[in-house]
């Protein structure tokens, strides 16, 4: 981040705000955990998410233009994604089950699912 603040302390704030994004990140299913999990916790995402916004009006008029714009642009994104969560938790579960199956049929052949490959044509004959 060298250059792109105009002070220590300032940088030391945006690591702040870093702190928080990627807590809500998180806990969106953005990134993964340290085990390479995703996670889906609405409560700690919003918490971060309302805290950041607490502090953006908290500094309202302490930033520089560019500083505002940066805060409100990861709070916007923030809450875009936010919206965006129950579609992406249910495609992670959608996938997981998919997986699920696939895993089974490979781990017990015998009782895994069965594709019949027959066309009703086929039987007729």
């Amino acid at each position: 981040m060298a250059g792109t603040f105009k002070d220590e302390e300032t940088e030391q704030f945006f690591q702040l705000i870093h702190m928080f994004q990627r807590s809500s990140m998180l806990h969106m299913g953005l990134l993964p955990d340290q085990e390479g999990n995703m996670m889906f916790n609405l409560g700690e995402a919003k918490a971060a998410i309302d805290l950041l916004r607490m502090l953006q009006g908290k500094t309202k008029g302490n930033l520089t233009d560019h500083e505002e714009r940066m805060l409100k642009g990861i709070v916007s994104e923030l809450q875009l994604q936010f919206l965006k969560v129950p579609t992406r938790r249910r495609q992670a579960e959608s996938d997981a089950a998919q997986s699920e199956i696939i895993r089974e049929a490979f781990t017990n052949p015998q009782s895994g699912p069965v594709e019949d490959l027959t066309s009703s044509s086929d039987s007729e004959e």
